[in-house]
């Protein structure tokens, strides 16, 4: 007689852990406060499908924005999209539209009633984690008003080193190498 592999309680919680992790938006919001600096958050999406990553990233925004009518996007950033995408829920449809005009690294998510949006700075997928996560901490620092194009260029490992480095961080010298 095979025997059945026993689940236990912690098993469970480490897998809807995994789970969680998983399927959770990589979000950041700065605090609500009076408007300041070009992005409102920051979204790390693990992948550039839209329909695929909006459903989990909305319902983390409704409770800044209450109902959500509509998102924009740069129609160069993302691969085409329908133009609703169906909540399945009480909320209703979300209207999806593509403009040439908005930063690429942006999406603007637009609550409906008293036109409340929030601009969120979008690091891409493949961005490295450790750079990614800076980025999302410094774009929704309290009063940061750096350009989008600042905080991306916190993405590129040079440029963070040498940010680092203007900030007050240090990098060893290299040994001179010896002659024998």
């Amino acid at each position: 007689m095979k025997s059945v592999p026993h689940t236990t309680h912690a098993m469970r919680f480490a897998q809807a852990a995994d789970e969680l992790r998983h399927h959770a938006p990589r979000l950041r919001l700065k605090p609500e406060a009076p408007t300041t600096g070009w992005v409102d958050g920051a979204w790390w999406p693990r992948s550039l499908d839209l329909t695929v990553e909006l459903p989990s990233l909305l319902p983390a925004l409704t409770a800044r924005l209450g109902r959500i009518e509509r998102v924009t996007y740069h129609l160069a950033a993302w691969p085409p999209t329908p133009r609703r995408l169906r909540s399945g829920d009480e909320h209703g449809d979300v209207r999806l539209e593509g403009f040439r005009s908005p930063h690429t690294a942006t999406l603007t998510v637009i609550g409906l009633g008293a036109r409340r949006r929030l601009t969120l700075l979008v690091i891409p997928p493949d961005a490295d984690p450790d750079l990614a996560h800076h980025a999302l901490l410094t774009a929704t620092r309290r009063g940061n008003a750096d350009t989008v194009d600042t905080l991306l260029a916190a993405l590129d490992e040079d440029t963070a080193v040498q940010r680092w480095e203007v900030e007050g961080g240090r990098i060893p010298a290299r040994p001179e190498p010896v002659d024998a």
